[in-house]
Formats: structure tokens, C-alpha cells, sequence
């Protein structure tokens, strides 16, 4: 199974924290639109003996097209790829998207499953991180959304400057009042280039805590594995039977196809990158030229990457399969690596898998970085 993503470019406003790619400018909707159908048909064949089990809108803010240009995307991939019965699809979605009669036209679209970017309840939180809807819009929306939909997820934000473990506990609480399936929580990122990263270098807003970032994970997990979620990888959280497939693909390295601006693509031996601007991806497709950078994976980065992507979800390193795909090299060298995590008690090894303990989960990407294989010449 397999799955395709769609970026779409576009905000109404930029985030403080975010290094997306997008662009607060809709005068060229239209014409990407029409790309994205374009790129879509253009590489079907890519595609041809995979069956497209999960359809993702993301970006950018995909909410701001219009129900009948997503219908029309969505009716590209059908036409062109090889769509399984019932499959996945989901829309990114902002709360102050979701008024009027747009949930209800979303409905009777093929959209079964929405991504509600709420990141959090308080007006400050909001303000600081310039999101463009207000704590009213984000219970609002929910609350309409859970009247057509069964299978909801919302983002949160922690680590937030000046958020204290009250206010996340709350945040917590309130998300969860809402009986929602899903829950994806991430720490605060200070990515360079950014308004939040000139902000702290100013001194304009405190410096993200590492800290209170670990306080507030741990609260997160706790609260959320209480209340009967699994937290099937980092930072997403469901119930039983509502993981979201388009995320267990990713971690679990299945291939899919990246369609839009800056979009990437895995085939399970290289990956792909579209170009990050949208005149010169939209010219490109127009001459049904892809503008795409390639690279093909070595031995040593597939296996860096099978380390990083099984150490964050609840499936884990298989040493069986690091033997098969990588050979005893890998094997061997994994095993001796992960030692001093598994006397830590930040690894287990339960039935020939690695995988993180419950102390070891926040500190993931550090683990996985000493386990990678980073001076083997590749043949």
C-alpha cells in the first residue's frame, strides 16, 4: 500500500515558528491547482503497481481551497491511480476555515478524516505564535466538525514560551472534552530563519526551555495514555483502530508520492524533492517538466534512516530485518551501539526489537543520531 501527499502553498498569514513552504499570496490558487492535477497525471506511472491506500492535504493551510478544488484533486487521483475502496484521505485544516457551510460541503466530498490545526486554547499562546483563528474558533470548529465527522485529529503545541504546566494540563483537558481520536503534540521548534528565532535572538520572547519541554511531554503522555490513547509514535496519540494510516506509512517506510512545492516522494530506494517556489513549480509542470531534485539512498543511509523511523513509533528497531536488508555489519554495529541505552534504560531489546522505554521516548532523536552508522565507506 501507498500513499500520496498534496502540499498546498498557501496561508492567510505566517506563523512566527514555522519554515514551511507557503506563501500569503492566493493570486496564483488557480494555476496551482491546475498543476497539482497536472503533476498528479504526470506521474501516474510511478504509481502503477501500487494501490493508493491514503490521500493527504497538507501545507500551507489546504482549508483554503475551495470544496470543489479539492473534489477536483481528488477525482485526478482516482482517475489516474489504482485507489482502494475505502481509503484515508485527510484535510489539513485551520478552525477559522471551517465556518458557514464548509464542514458540511467537506462531508459529502470523499474527506473522511480532518486535521484541525488548533495548537492551543489561550488567546496568548495564539497571539504569540500569530495564528490566524481565535480559542472561540478552535472550539467552534471542533464542535461543528464532530457533527460529520467520526474520525477528527487536532494539533497542539508545547514547549510554548511562558506556558506554564497548568495552562498545558489544561490544553490537555480541554482537547480531550471534545472525545476526539486523535491527537498530534509537538515541542515548539526554533527553526532558523524564522520570526519566533529573530524574537528570541532580540529578546523580545524567552527562549524555548528545554525543560519544561521534557515536563510537558511527560504530562502529555501520561494524560493521554490514561484517558486510553496510544501513542503509537512521538507525537501522535489515538484510540484504538483510529491511528492515522497516512502517518504509519511514513514511519514505517511505505512509498509515497509528493506532489506540490517543496513535496517530497520515497520509493524505498531514493527520494525526491520538488523545487520550494511556487512560479517556477507551476512554469515547470506547464512544460510537464518535473522540478524535482533525486537522490538515491546508500546502504548506510536507508539503514540510518530505518533506525531513526522505527526508534519513534511503538513498533521499533527490528534486528532481524536491520540483518536482512543491511547484513551483519549493521547488525553487529547496532547491537554494540545500543548498549549504553539499554543498561540506561532508555532502549529495551523485546523479542529481537529495539525500542524505546518510556524514559527513553523524549530523547529519541538524540538516541537514534548514536546508533546511526556514520563512518562505513559505502561499496
Amino acid at each position: 500500500m501507498s500513499g500520496i501527499y498534496i502540499h498546498i502553498p498557501f496561508c492567510k498569514q505566517a506563523c512566527y515558528y514555522c519554515d514551511f513552504h507557503f506563501s500569503t499570496s492566493l493570486s496564483k490558487r488557480e494555476e496551482m491547482v491546475l498543476a497539482l492535477k497536472k503533476e498528479l497525471i504526470l506521474r501516474k506511472d510511478e504509481f502503477s503497481d501500487q494501490n493508493v491506500e491514503t490521500i493527504y492535504f497538507g501545507g500551507g493551510t489546504p482549508s483554503l481551497l475551495t470544496v470543489e478544488e479539492i473534489n477536483s484533486i481528488i477525482k485526478t487521483v482516482f482517475k489516474y491511480y489504482k485507489v482502494v475502496n475505502t481509503p484515508e484521505i485527510t484535510l489539513e485544516a485551520n478552525p477559522d476555515d471551517l465556518f458557514g457551510n464548509q464542514i458540511e460541503q467537506l462531508a459529502l466530498s470523499r474527506i473522511n478524516r480532518l486535521s484541525i490545526g488548533v495548537q492551543s486554547f489561550f488567546e496568548d499562546d495564539l497571539k504569540l505564535m500569530n495564528r490566524a483563528h481565535t480559542s472561540f474558533d478552535a472550539e467552534y470548529s471542533i464542535r461543528r466538525a464532530k457533527k460529520y465527522f467520526d474520525n477528527i485529529s487536532i494539533d497542539l503545541i508545547y514547549g510554548i514560551p511562558k506556558m506554564s504546566t497548568d495552562r498545558w494540563k489544561q490544553n490537555i483537558q480541554k482537547a480531550l472534552s471534545f472525545d476526539i481520536s486523535h491527537i498530534s503534540s509537538y515541542a515548539l521548534t526554533v527553526e532558523p530563519r524564522t520570526v519566533l528565532a529573530h524574537f528570541i535572538k532580540k529578546g523580545i520572547v524567552p527562549s524555548v526551555d528545554d525543560e519544561v519541554a521534557l515536563s510537558h511531554f511527560n504530562v502529555l503522555t501520561n494524560t493521554l495514555e490514561e484517558s486510553g490513547f496510544i501513542g503509537y509514535e512521538i507525537s501522535n496519540f489515538a484510540k484504538p483502530g483510529f491511528f492515522s494510516k497516512n502517518n504509519t506509512a511514513y514511519w514505517l517506510q511505505k512509498k509515497y508520492i509528493g506532489i506540490g512545492p517543496s513535496a517530497h516522494s520515497f520509493n524505498g530506494r531514493s527520494r525526491s524533492w520538488n523545487v520550494r517556489n511556487n512560479s517556477k513549480y507551476i512554469a515547470s509542470i506547464e512544460k510537464e517538466i518535473l522540478p524535482q531534485t533525486s537522490e538515491l539512498l546508500t546502504t548506510t543511509d536507508a539503514y540510518n534512516e530505518f533506525v531513526m523511523t522505527g526508534l519513534r513509533t511503538i513498533w521499533g528497531v527490528s534486528m532481524v530485518k536491520v540483518k536482512a536488508l543491511f547484513g551483519e555489519e549493521y547488525y553487529h554495529y547496532l547491537l554494540k551501539q545500543s548498549k549504553k541505552f539499554l543498561t540506561q534504560n532508555l532502549l529495551i531489546l523485546k523479542e529481537e526489537t529495539l525500542v524505546t522505554t518510556k524514559k527513553g521516548r523524549f530523547l529519541t532523536d538524540g538516541i537514534a543520531s548514536d546508533l546511526f552508522m556514520i563512518k562505513l565507506e559505502e561499496t
